[in-house]
């Protein structure tokens, strides 16, 4: 807990235009699998988010050339990522990245890799 508090944040690659629906169904995918990876990865970690409030930040990402630069960021500082790719059933083309989660980290790792980014 000394590195408290925690935060996942998602990233929607607002260059799909995919709607509202779409958007949480897809946020939910990269956090579910966020989470799932970090139990592997960095339990405690895990542990202390749930014990913070299990905060999820969603953030508008301008394109996937902006999600690739800060998956990289992410996978360089060491942070578990999840990037979720659509099957293409409904609204976007299959192959498709929608979402790139991130954490769940303490809050201050995001600091170059995402505070640029606004809020969705």
């Amino acid at each position: 807990m000394k590195d408290a508090p925690y935060k996942m944040v998602l990233c929607v690659n607002q260059g799909l235009g995919m709607g509202k629906g779409k958007i949480a169904a897809q946020c939910c995918h990269a956090a579910v699998a966020c989470v799932q990876k970090s139990r592997k990865l960095c339990p405690n970690g895990v542990a202390a988010w749930e014990r913070t409030g299990c905060a999820k930040i969603a953030v508008k990402c301008p394109s996937e050339e902006e999600m690739r630069t800060i998956y990289d960021k992410a996978i360089e500082k060491g942070l578990p990522v999840y990037l979720v790719e659509d099957a293409g059933r409904t609204q976007i083309a299959a192959g498709s990245r929608t979402v790139l989660g991130i954490g769940p980290c303490p809050t201050k790792v995001f600091d170059d890799v995402t505070s640029h980014l606004k809020l969705l």
